[in-house]
């Protein structure tokens, strides 16, 4: 197993982000920081051997704790990138108050002995028009992309973006936002990127919650109704044996049963999100609103046959 180290100095110095430095806890002042993509090439020059992407919006959690450490386990060096990139967020969605916390995410960082952070203003990413978007074809008008027309067109530009200007040999993801896995494995391998997409299991609370930065917006009756989406698909998943209607129709009854939630959809698909098979690897995944916070969840299941 391969360890993060220290990137060596380079000819333009690590900024220190954000500004005021005299407020930074110590640890996070003790994390290479670069904002431009001149600074980003620099340093990224000094990094030798395997380099593995960790990209991010901050607001830094124990999910994201978990892919720093699962590519640190693959590479030789850590970069993780914090930009909230607005192209990815509707109209009416959550831009504006989409939480902030970058102190405490560099301090996760030099935790977790990270090489680098990318800190990009929005001018960094994108020209006046915010640019070039790419197309995720039928895939991403499913699901999520029904809800969100043009949501993943805009995730796609970003981490298309950042595979550029990083010049990873891999990227993590995790598995919470599924439908964005599969989007951005399967750019990468049909626009020939030369990037490795790996996928990084959920990481959950003590209730069974999937981590998210979404999920401090919650408030305490509001974290007990969103409780039911893993709750519905573990039931699912558990008579998964019995064939997706069955497996359908018994989390419907969880999401059903439970007041306060606005389900988006639930659906059983195979790994790769085309139509479920008859039996053998599935995915199940929901997502759902309660009072003003959309969250979704997804759970890998095993179907049989009903007979």
């Amino acid at each position: 197993m391969t360890t993060t180290q220290t990137p060596t100095p380079t000819s333009a110095a690590p900024r220190t982000a954000p500004a005021d430095a005299s407020k930074a806890p110590r640890d996070a002042r003790a994390v290479p920081v670069v904002g431009t993509r001149a600074e980003l090439a620099d340093a990224r020059r000094a990094l030798p051997g395997r380099v593995v992407l960790v990209p991010t919006m901050g607001a830094l959690h124990e999910g994201h704790r978990a892919l720093m450490r699962a590519a640190t386990a693959i590479g030789d060096h850590v970069v993780v990138s914090i930009f909230v990139n607005p192209t990815q967020f509707g109209p009416g969605e959550d831009l504006d108050r989409y939480p902030h916390t970058p102190w405490a995410d560099l301090d996760m960082c030099a935790e977790e002995g990270v090489a680098l952070v990318f800190m990009p203003e929005c001018e960094q990413m994108y020209g006046p028009q915010l640019g070039i978007r790419v197309d995720g074809g039928a895939l991403a008008n499913r699901l999520e992309g029904v809800v969100r027309p043009g949501h993943f067109s805009g995730v796609l530009a970003v981490v298309a973006k950042l595979f550029g200007l990083v010049d990873p040999h891999v990227a993590v993801f995790g598995e919470k936002d599924y439908q964005q896995f599969v989007l951005i494995r399967a750019m990468s391998q049909e626009l020939a990127m030369r990037v490795e997409v790996y996928g990084v299991p959920t990481v959950r609370e003590s209730d069974g919650l999937a981590l998210s930065s979404r999920n401090r917006y919650l408030d305490e009756g509001e974290r007990v109704v969103a409780g039911a989406l893993s709750r519905a698909l573990r039931a699912g998943a558990a008579v998964g044996g019995r064939g997706g209607a069955a497996l359908l129709a018994t989390a419907h009854a969880v999401l059903d049963a439970q007041p306060g939630l606005e389900l988006d959809y639930l659906a059983v698909t195979d790994p790769d999100l085309g139509p479920a098979p008859e039996a053998g690897p599935a995915r199940l995944l929901v997502a759902a609103r309660i009072g003003t916070t959309r969250l979704i969840d997804n759970l890998p299941v095993t179907l049989g046959r009903c007979d």
